[in-house]
């Protein structure tokens, strides 16, 4: 019998085989962005320090207090029970020790009892940090010293916790501590001058090597495999190479200035705030660390930007050059009227591209000042908060923040850039 069915349109069913073929990236982009995004924001809701994640434990240790001479006597065991955990409760803690043969219960606590070779104690639940005692008096028989098995101090304690991560506990205690803390305004004000200065300087440079090398010459690949160097280095080992460079003991940059009298003592390009400067007559405070971790981020990324301007340099049709060349615009109208245009879109995305990634940069300047003369940015306060200080919850808060300014710039940067631009 033939299907009555009609058979879909070939538009529905190619819209049906691209949504199926974007189910993997969308599973991606959900485990590797969207469920990190939720975790840290649930994180910074929660009094929960580092120390928290480690599960809470019952801890029990055994001392014998009288040993047993011969058959009557007694033996005295003192057990010291706590919780590993000063935030967390346990529930159903439970004692268990195995003994000897031929031991007999005389006094015990209530809750503890005596199953042939075996002691157990239901201990119940627990709150954070409690501690307890437990004395208990056994009564050894002529079985107990005939018996070849030694008394043993090692005890089992087992307990259930309470995730502090999925518990009920919530607090804003997190958010009030970052925004009222004096590091956060500075090391936004840090964020926001670090990253804009760094990538319109990396775009800069990547615009003027692209364009050097966008005419023929010989040496040409040498070159321009030279100008990928910073980028594709290890950043451990550029930003180790800097910090030698500019070392105001030992560093070449100190020493050459010196020599020809540049400069009249060596500066500490990483670990000085600010260094007066005389330049045309005016003396200026130049903060000295932020300039420096800037310059290298600069040097370090412009081959990424350089790559993009030079392939978009390319494609420019030619004839537009020959018709500012008949109309005898000099080598500056050239760029400003037919080049610029031309690559102001491409400008546009890697500025974006690169306020996100510099935003969110943390091994640079880790590596090169720890976060120290003023250049804490951030993401170096939330390695602070969380590591340092042992907070996760006021790390993840700094790091929601973070999120929200960079959010807020890509809302304006989409809402106020024209497509196509």
């Amino acid at each position: 019998m033939a299907s009555t069915r009609r058979r879909a349109p070939l538009a529905q069913q190619e819209a049906r085989l691209a949504y199926a073929m974007l189910v993997p990236t969308l599973a991606v982009v959900l485990a590797v962005v969207v469920v990190p995004l939720v975790l840290n924001i649930w994180i910074s809701f929660k009094p929960i320090t580092l120390g928290d994640l480690r599960a809470p434990q019952p801890v029990a240790r055994a001392t014998i207090l009288r040993e047993p001479a011969g058959p009557g006597d007694e033996l005295v065991i003192r057990y010291r029970l706590r919780n590993s955990s000063r935030t967390t409760p346990l529930l159903d803690v439970r004692l268990e020790h195995r003994l000897p043969s031929g031991l007999a219960l005389q006094a015990a606590d209530a809750r503890c009892s005596l199953d042939g070779n075996l002691f157990r104690c239901e201990v119940g639940d627990w709150a954070a940090g409690q501690q307890e005692d437990l004395q208990v008096v056994f009564v050894a028989e002529e079985a107990y010293f005939a018996s070849e098995e030694a008394l043993s101090t090692t005890v089992a304690i087992t307990g259930r916790g309470v995730n502090p991560l999925w518990d009920g506990r919530f607090t804003l205690d997190n958010y009030r501590r970052v925004l009222s803390g004096y590091e956060l305004w500075p090391a936004l004000k840090t964020t926001l001058i670090y990253t804009f200065v760094a990538t319109a300087g990396s775009i800069l440079l990547g615009l003027f090597a692209a364009q050097l090398l966008n005419a023929p010459f010989r040496g040409k690949g040498a070159l321009r495999s030279l100008f990928l160097f910073p980028y594709v280095a290890p950043v451990i080992a550029v930003a180790f190479t800097w910090a030698f460079l500019l070392d105001p003991a030992s560093g070449p940059i100190n020493a050459l200035a010196m020599e020809y009298g540049w400069l009249e003592a060596p500066l500490n390009f990483l670990g000085q705030r600010a260094a007066t400067v005389e330049l045309f007559g005016l003396r200026l405070q130049v903060p000295l660390a932020l300039a420096s971790v800037i310059l290298f981020e600069m040097w370090r990324y412009f081959p990424f930007a350089f790559l993009f301007i030079l392939a978009r340099l390319q494609a420019i049709p030619a004839d537009l050059y020959e018709a500012a060349n008949v109309d005898g615009a000099t080598p500056f109208q050239v760029f400003r009227y037919v080049t610029l245009p031309q690559l102001v879109g491409i400008l546009s995305t890697l500025f974006l591209l690169r306020v996100m990634w510099t935003f969110n940069k943390f091994d640079d300047i880790f590596l090169l000042t720890g976060g120290a003369a003023g250049t804490k940015t951030l993401t170096v306060q939330v390695y602070d908060q969380a590591f340092a200080l042992a907070n996760l919850g006021a790390g993840s808060a700094v790091a929601v923040i973070l999120f929200g300014v960079l959010a807020l710039y890509m809302f304006f940067h989409f809402r106020y850039v024209p497509e196509g631009s």
